[in-house]
């Protein structure tokens, strides 16, 4: 999964909104390491948008190429095992918000 992680607690907000984990449950989420390799989903295996400076417009194609690659297998060291089914969570400027669901093809 690619969040749009703009601040820190975008990242917490988002869990509990996708229904990821029950409202007020983010931080235990994270805490146990439900959102990173070993856990329940994998978050922002790319770095998510502040490692790349947030570079307004490019990133929803980022998150767009560093999922088809979790799917594809060829995402290297940031690999996630097994990738069959990945989501985007984008937020642009006016509150929109796009959610897209992308799954492995045979």
């Amino acid at each position: 999964m690619e969040l749009h992680d703009c601040f820190t607690a975008n990242e917490l907000i988002t869990y509990e909104a996708l229904g990821l984990t029950p409202a007020g449950t983010a931080e235990k989420f994270i805490m146990d390491g439900e959102n990173t390799y070993g856990g329940r989903v994998v978050t922002n295996p790319s770095g998510g948008l502040l490692s790349k400076g947030h570079p307004l417009g490019a990133t929803g194609l980022a998150q767009c190429a560093e999922l088809t690659w979790q799917l594809r297998g060829t995402a290297g060291g940031r690999q996630v095992e097994g990738a069959r089914t990945a989501l985007q969570h984008n937020l642009g400027i006016g509150s929109a918000c796009v959610v897209t669901v992308y799954q492995a093809v045979d």
